[in-house]
């Protein structure tokens, strides 16, 4: 298979529920569009550090992260980001790798907005096509 790259919107999550709550406007949301390196290898949403200041995301602990260099690198992990990908949303926790050149979108949030890697396009999709999973809470 070869690279796929996606163009995602990443968001501080904080940001969107003070939008909610009423204590900023919409225009505040501090988010980012990036073209990310769909990676199912990864675990999870991979940022840098300079991406993780961009979004204004504090640190909420961190992690060993074996790399695909085979390096072993300790990474912070992120407040909450929302991960949107055409019509599509997720929120996760991201690791900010230091000095990364590419965001990476990890297992973690592909499963979550069911999509799969197209091998005979490469490109992104729906696992279902355009059919949207709705959860009813």
């Amino acid at each position: 298979m070869g690279i796929v790259y996606a163009d995602i919107t990443l968001k501080n999550a904080g940001d969107v529920t003070d939008v909610g709550r009423g204590y900023i406007k919409e225009q505040d949301v501090r988010s980012v569009c990036v073209r990310a390196l769909v990676d199912t290898g990864a675990g999870t949403l991979i940022i840098n550090e300079e991406l993780m200041r961009q979004l204004g995301l504090g640190v909420k602990g961190l992690r060993r992260a074996n790399l695909a260099n085979n390096a072993r690198e300790i990474c912070k992990v992120t407040e909450t980001v929302e991960v949107h990908w055409k019509d599509r949303m997720m929120t996760c926790q991201a690791l900010a790798v230091p000095d990364s050149s590419e965001v990476l979108l990890g297992a973690i949030p592909l499963e979550d907005m069911d999509l799969i890697v197209n091998p005979v396009k490469q490109e992104l999709e729906g696992a279902h096509g355009d059919e949207i999973l709705t959860y009813i809470m």
